[in-house]
């Protein structure tokens, strides 16, 4: 598999090798070997997966005190993934990244714990699978407005579903009233 950097220091594009032939294809979406010494934590301890229709975003989500690694891929259809950086002190705090995952580049997004993270389906409905490296924390669960101006993500979708949770969700200046990610 190809690793590449993005503008946002840890968060990764990864390029699995596909192997195909008349029958389809075949991928290795995650090995420990393979990810050993990179930057990818391979203490994954959750796996999630997640339906959504078109025009649905969701996000931007994130733990505070018990911050996620995210590795993020789409088993059908289309997103537009996204990744804020929220790491107190960071010189990239505030700034994105987002990337189109779907089931034809069957590319993964690698997000290290110390960003926020959030999605729009671009396809009418889209599977989204992720591993996580700290299991969800209800108590500990948080969100930054997915609309929020000071970030400025350029979604491509037009007038959104957005859950009421995520749409009640405070700015970045909020978080950084309170407090940033320390991860």
């Amino acid at each position: 598999m190809i690793v590449r950097q993005t503008p946002l220091d840890g968060v990764l594009i990864v390029e699995p090798r596909i192997f195909t032939d008349d029958r389809g294809f075949f991928i290795e979406t995650f090995s420990k070997t393979s990810f050993a010494g990179s930057a990818i934590a391979s203490d994954f301890v959750q796996d999630n997966h997640s339906r959504s229709i078109g025009g649905v975003v969701r996000g931007l989500h994130y733990q505070n005190d018990n911050p996620q690694g995210k590795l993020v891929r789409v088993a059908r259809g289309r997103i537009f993934d996204v990744a804020v950086d929220i790491r107190a002190g960071s010189p990239s705090f505030g700034h994105w990244f987002g990337v189109e995952l779907n089931d034809e580049n069957l590319w993964s997004l690698w997000i290290p714990p110390g960003f926020a993270h959030g999605f729009a389906a671009l396809s009418p409905l889209a599977d989204v699978v992720y591993k996580c490296t700290a299991p969800y924390d209800a108590a500990d669960d948080r969100g930054i407005a997915w609309d929020d101006p000071d970030i400025g993500i350029s979604w491509p979708v037009q007038h959104p579903t957005v859950s009421a949770k995520d749409a009640a969700y405070g700015g970045l200046r909020q978080l950084s009233r309170e407090r940033s990610v320390t991860a």
